[in-house]
């Protein structure tokens, strides 16, 4: 492999997973890249009380530069960050996103390579299709690489049809040095257990696939997670903990019976999307249930190593058919699969070859 990299990388949060499910995305890509040679430096706003809300300090594997809710602060950033090799911006910074998407191909005429990641490629190709006059979607071709989160050839033709030099997905994976089976906790020992953000593309979801589930399973106990429903009518069975740091998430994929995942509406469209949860969960030997997606298939076989459900009603099923023991079975076959071929130091080796180091995958 070439010498390394110095990457800069401007996101939402690196340090901190508070209405911001990107955060173990962005560590696992940054981590592995550092693993390879790659320098890191991650810019960040403080914006959205995230920095109030930290879940891990400033990590050895990446430099965490944090700037302020302002013009004068974002252009400082940008101007150190023009002195990296590779500048990348993220979908979803939260703070003054456009005059970030309109600087960073500047950055080329320091010589840089630039690069935009998109981590909602549903939303931001849905934006620029119905908006011809959106800022975004004639700078498309100015940058090197378009990087996104999912989407498959679907997402992919979509942007070269834009004008995409290139366009690659790095799929979510698993982190096993982060993500791993530990001991049940109490709190979140149930029958079935949702991590998710109250998003409004997702609730309607949730109401069908969990919170109508539990209604009609009184007897049963169900514990949701996440940002934003204090104020949603739950019956009485369902525990809500509220936001749940990610130091706490292996307690929460390992604890309860089963762990369901939904995907967002736009997601669950567009599929070949994995979110986060799904590899954290399986990491965790957990068995999973999850909303049906086109392309689930290429990161787990279904009713082997993943329970599909096409409505809230599938998912009652399952649960009523479910033991222990099946459960067990499916969550260590999801292990065995993820450890096998979805982890971040596999995404890693892509997006190296991608930018032109090392061999490509599959090679030995």
């Amino acid at each position: 492999m070439s010498k390394g990299l110095n990457i800069a990388f401007f996101g939402s949060s690196l340090v901190s997973a508070y209405w911001n499910g990107a955060a173990t995305y962005y560590r696992g890509i940054i981590k592995a890249m550092n693993r390879r040679g790659h320098r890191v430096t991650f810019y960040e706003p403080d914006a959205w009380q995230r920095q109030a809300h930290r879940d891990i300090p400033d990590p050895p594997w990446a430099a965490v530069r944090v700037y302020g809710d302002n013009t004068a602060e974002v252009l400082t950033a940008l101007e150190q960050a023009s002195k990296a090799d590779l500048v990348i911006k993220c979908s979803g910074v939260g703070v003054l996103d456009e005059l970030l998407e309109r600087e960073v191909p500047m950055a080329k005429g320091r010589g840089a390579m630039t690069a935009f990641w998109d981590v909602d490629a549903p939303a931001t190709l849905t934006r620029v299709e119905n908006n011809p006059a959106d800022q975004f979607r004639a700078l498309i071709p100015a940058y090197d690489y378009i990087f996104t989160y999912g989407g498959g050839d679907l997402v992919v033709n979509k942007y070269l049809a834009l004008g995409a030099r290139r366009c690659l997905p790095i799929y979510n994976a698993l982190d096993p040095d982060c993500h791993f089976r530990v001991a049940e906790q109490e709190r979140f020992r149930s029958q079935l257990a949702l991590l998710a953000n109250r998003l409004p593309d997702r609730e309607a979801r949730v109401e069908d696939f969990f919170v109508n589930v539990a209604r009609t399973m009184p007897a049963s106990s169900f514990v949701l997670g996440g940002n934003g429903w204090q104020d949603k009518p739950l019956s009485p069975n369902i525990r809500y903990c509220g936001h749940v740091f990610t130091a706490d998430h292996n307690a929460f994929n390992s604890s309860p019976l089963a762990v369901l995942n939904v995907n967002r509406e736009s997601m669950a469209r567009y599929g070949y999307s994995p979110p986060t949860r799904m590899f954290e969960a399986a990491g965790a030997a957990a068995c999973i249930i999850s909303d049906k997606w086109a392309g689930i298939e290429m990161f787990f076989e279904p009713g082997r190593e993943v329970l599909l459900a096409h409505n809230g009603e599938q998912v009652r099923e399952h649960l009523l058919a479910l033991t222990p023991r099946v459960c067990r079975e499916i969550g260590e076959r999801a292990l065995h699969r993820v450890l096998a071929e979805h982890t971040y130091d596999q995404r890693g080796r892509l997006l190296d070859y991608a930018l032109g180091n090392g061999k490509a995958p599959g090679s030995s």
